[in-house]
């Protein structure tokens, strides 16, 4: 089981000092957050992709190449990559080229994000998103595979015997987990790949999270990558603690008020009550936490959201240092107890290595 960290890069002001960070500030805090998950033993930093206000994470591999050359074992990840307005094949040799600055320590997710204007900054058309995000995704899928590539399609010029630089380290492409809020597309993208799936799992009740992984795990099935409860899932979190789960409330409260996305509607009390957000002690962080496999099965990855809505770096340190010390050991522990013996671990290029080889030589013996 992975336990992670993953950010959207908001630049937001801390409404109870009414200070907001410049951009320099914000991206300086993102870099310290990332060295801080490894030092507490986090698994996966993932950075989003945003071109809005008050958004700063542009350039996700440019932060995540700084990150791979301050750090030796997390996993760097995306959260997410946009397959719709990104040219695939800049994608191909951004990712490839990370993947081999970090070693193999990388992973990507793919979506189409949640800000319909960024499609005319791109040249793109929103009404072609579905077209975009499955054209875009095959002709990615073929770069990090095949060495000289012909191809034409409908939105962007053809490729003759093309061939995407750097090729993906060790002759492996970095593993994709698909990710979305309420797509079943994206789900279905996911499952005909055989491609991992990641419910972003915060705002909206479990349960609506329970229908689109329920159906990834049917539809990866029916694709024959194996059993339902094989197919490799991930879920996003928000948590808030402090050791007396009252400060933690009274402490979070002003931030969650004037959140941008939580704000002026259903109180604190409510969102705890119906969502999967948890504020309150470890031990009430780890008990929710717990629910989410009762809820979805064995799963693969965790990440968690936890430098939201204007929280200052020195918080943000504070709850990791929380969260490493009284929360992670507990959850590793009952989660690797939990999982059966059939159920995967998360992808790792190390494993996908392994697993290539190991194709290669049963088809060597089978000849």
């Amino acid at each position: 089981m992975q336990f992670g960290l993953y950010t959207v890069g908001d630049v937001t002001m801390d409404p109870t000092t009414g200070h907001a960070p410049s951009e320099g500030e914000r991206i300086a805090a993102l870099m310290r957050i990332a060295e801080k998950a490894e030092e507490i033993g986090l698994d996966v930093f993932a950075m989003g992709e945003h071109h809005n206000r008050p958004f700063v994470p542009s350039s996700p591999t440019t932060m995540l190449g700084y990150v791979a050359g301050r750090t030796e074992r997390i996993m760097l990840s995306t959260s997410t990559t946009l397959i719709t307005t990104n040219d695939p094949v800049k994608i191909a040799e951004d990712y490839a080229m990370l993947q081999h600055l970090a070693g193999g320590r990388v992973d990507m997710m793919l979506g189409r994000g949640n800000t319909g204007a960024v499609y005319p900054w791109f040249g793109k058309d929103i009404r072609d998103q579905q077209e975009l995000q499955f054209e875009n995704y095959n002709l990615l899928h073929r770069l990090w595979r095949e060495d000289v590539l012909d191809w034409h399609g409908k939105f962007r010029t053809p490729l003759q015997g093309f061939t995407s630089t750097p090729r993906p380290l060790d002759g492996v492409p970095p593993f994709v987990w698909h990710g979305s809020i309420s797509s079943t597309e994206t789900v279905e993208q996911a499952a005909f790949y055989g491609d991992g799936f990641f419910a972003n799992h915060i705002f909206f009740p479990t349960s609506h999270f329970q229908r689109l992984v329920d159906l990834y795990r049917r539809r990866y099935e029916h694709y024959e990558h194996g059993s339902a409860e094989q197919a490799i899932v991930g879920l996003g979190g928000h948590i808030f603690m402090r050791m007396k789960s009252q400060d933690a409330i009274e402490e979070f409260r002003p931030y969650f008020d004037n959140a941008p996305v939580y704000g002026h509607g259903p109180t604190l009390e409510e969102f705890l009550a119906g969502t999967p957000l948890a504020v309150g002690s470890p031990e009430q962080i780890i008990d929710k936490t717990m629910t989410f496999r009762e809820s979805f099965g064995d799963y693969q990855r965790l990440l968690f959201l936890m430098d939201h809505a204007g929280l200052p770096l020195k918080i943000v340190l504070e709850q990791l240092d929380l969260l490493g010390e009284h929360v992670l050991p507990t959850l590793h522990k009952e989660y690797d107890r939990l999982k059966p013996a059939h159920v995967p671990d998360a992808p790792t290029h190390a494993s996908l290595v392994a697993a290539r080889d190991e194709a290669a030589r049963k088809a060597g013996a089978a000849a």
